[in-house]
């Protein structure tokens, strides 16, 4: 098993690590859509869920996967006023990986953060 940081600061303060691999599988924690280089938030949902998905595929590529081996996808909004605003940015992202998907309503940690994904990778 190897687990991936990204140094995000919630990482070591909820003790999580951004990704786990293990065997043919990566497991990627819900991803916020902080630019996690400047700890910055951008105040629209697109933005965020684009820094989400960026955050995402440098993982994924560290783990050595890509966004093709994407097979699930859990989608958090803090609220359905965003899903007319991410939903061009998923369609994007995804349009030719469509892995299984979830999207959940919920607040998140902080009030600034507008989306959170979590994704499951396999390799074949």
């Amino acid at each position: 098993m190897r687990r991936i940081a990204t140094g995000s600061p919630f990482e070591a303060a909820f003790g999580y690590s951004r990704a786990i691999v293990k065997g043919n599988w990566c497991f990627v924690s819900g991803t916020t859509g902080y630019d996690y280089a400047t700890m910055s938030m951008p105040p629209d949902a697109a933005a965020q869920a684009r820094n989400c998905f960026a955050t995402i595929a440098g993982v994924l590529e560290e783990a050595g996967f890509a966004m093709g081996d994407i097979v699930r996808v859990q989608y958090t909004l803090s609220d359905r006023a965003w899903i007319d605003e991410v939903a061009p940015v998923l369609a994007d992202v995804l349009a030719e990986v469509r892995p299984a998907a979830t999207m959940v309503i919920a607040r998140l940690i902080r009030d600034e953060m507008l989306i959170e994904v979590e994704v499951t990778a396999m390799k074949e």
